[in-house]
């Protein structure tokens, strides 16, 4: 059992697949602060205020608090405020990936475009027109 693990480990496809969830990692975090420190407050000045995730409403009569924090202490809170900033976090990232993506495609359909042309623009090797002009000529015959 330890030696298929140690191959299921050693197959690329593992390997690829941490090196993408790392890199996914530490990008989340940068888009994280992308919302939070730079559109997060330009949506919260134009609505009103400048820290959006502290938008709730209380669900009892007894929350009473100015911030989330607080409101969570005193009951039930329907956090409407940071559930928008986790949905834009979402947004950008996706759309991030989404780029990528199609970065990546477009990239490769390049590439296979100019393989086609190097094997359509190659002349056959030599051996090869060699065999094509002795059978050119027995066939005349």
């Amino acid at each position: 059992m330890l030696n298929e693990f140690k191959a299921f480990i050693a197959r690329g496809n593992v390997m690829d697949l941490a090196v993408g969830v790392i890199i996914g990692g530490a990008f989340g975090g940068i888009v994280k602060s992308l919302v939070d420190d730079i559109i997060m407050p330009i949506v919260g000045a134009i609505f009103g205020g400048f820290d959006f995730s502290n938008y709730f409403v209380g669900l009892s009569s007894a929350v009473n608090a100015p911030t989330l924090a607080a409101a969570r202490a005193q009951g039930a809170v329907f956090a409407y405020g940071n559930f928008i900033t986790v949905l834009i976090n979402f947004l950008i990232l996706a759309w991030i990936i989404f780029l990528m993506v199609k970065g990546v495609n477009k990239l490769q359909s390049q590439v296979a475009r100019k393989e086609e042309k190097a094997a359509e623009a190659a002349p056959p090797p030599a051996d090869v027109q060699l065999l094509t002009e002795i059978r050119d000529l027995l066939a005349k015959r």
